[in-house]
């Protein structure tokens, strides 16, 4: 089975196109799980052995809301039994992410077996410097993937060891910038509908967390945030703002199905 979270739709298509591949089930980690990880129990479908765990690199580390369900969940004894893989979208590279995958599994007393990274698209827009890719750059990497995830799938099949992305410093992004983000630039606060909001609501639809409601026509953000960009990069009016950060910034949405 392959369990999986996504923001923009990379993760997404890249766990149902392995799963494909694998003939593996597919979880998306729901609302409520996301949201209340200390309630949600997991399972195996009967006669499968092998869990993927399928997510975007966040700042060069696992996404909170990812680490917190693989730290509380509950797990039945098919899964904690069961030889545990990785796969990661990045937008560069993913530094130490799988370290930080592996610690979490290990306090659960299960020891995870490969881990592999897979460029894609970039999304993320709220600091300085930071942007979606050239149409190029996009181009390419959405090309690649499908050849990418193919020969994923045979080196899992095969019992092959892990391909990762690390990057350069890979030990700064992950040790020292990673816990830096997660402190001080995951605030919600910043977000806000603009002037160009028509108040259609596919933000707060959309939401993966459940924390956008609509108050008087307008979105309103809560304390439960991702920080996917789902709501940034889905708005059709180019409204959906983070701070001053997004000012001039592109959007993306994943177009492969």
């Amino acid at each position: 089975m392959i369990i999986y979270f996504s923001g923009t739709g990379n993760t997404r298509y890249c766990a149902k196109r392995l799963a494909g591949l694998l003939d593996e089930n597919v979880h998306e980690l729901s609302v409520e799980e996301l949201r209340n990880p200390a309630a949600a129990r997991i399972d195996l479908p009967e006669g499968e052995s092998r869990l993927i765990w399928a997510f975007p690199t966040y700042s060069w580390g696992i996404p909170p809301v990812v680490a917190s369900f693989m730290e509380a969940a509950t797990f039945s004894m098919a899964v904690s039994s069961a030889a545990h893989y990785m796969l990661t979208s990045c937008g560069d590279d993913m530094a130490y992410a799988d370290r930080q995958w592996r610690s979490i599994l290990k306090h659960r007393g299960i020891a995870g077996r490969e881990a592999f990274a897979i460029e894609m698209p970039n999304t993320y827009t709220l600091m300085k410097g930071f942007d979606v890719d050239s149409s190029d750059v996009e181009f390419r990497k959405l090309s690649e993937c499908k050849y990418r995830l193919k020969h994923i799938a045979e080196a899992i099949k095969e019992g092959k060891p892990s391909e990762l992305i690390r990057g350069a410093f890979p030990f700064v992004k992950s040790a020292v910038i990673y816990p830096w983000f997660k402190r001080f630039a995951m605030s919600p606060k910043p977000f806000h509908a603009t002037e160009g909001c028509v108040e259609c609501g596919l933000c707060a639809r959309s939401c993966p967390m459940g924390n956008i409601k609509m108050t008087d026509g307008r979105p309103q953000w809560g304390e439960k945030c991702a920080l996917c960009l789902r709501c940034y990069h889905i708005c059709p009016r180019h409204a959906v703002a983070y701070g001053k950060a997004t000012e001039g910034k592109g959007q993306y949405i994943c177009p492969l199905k």
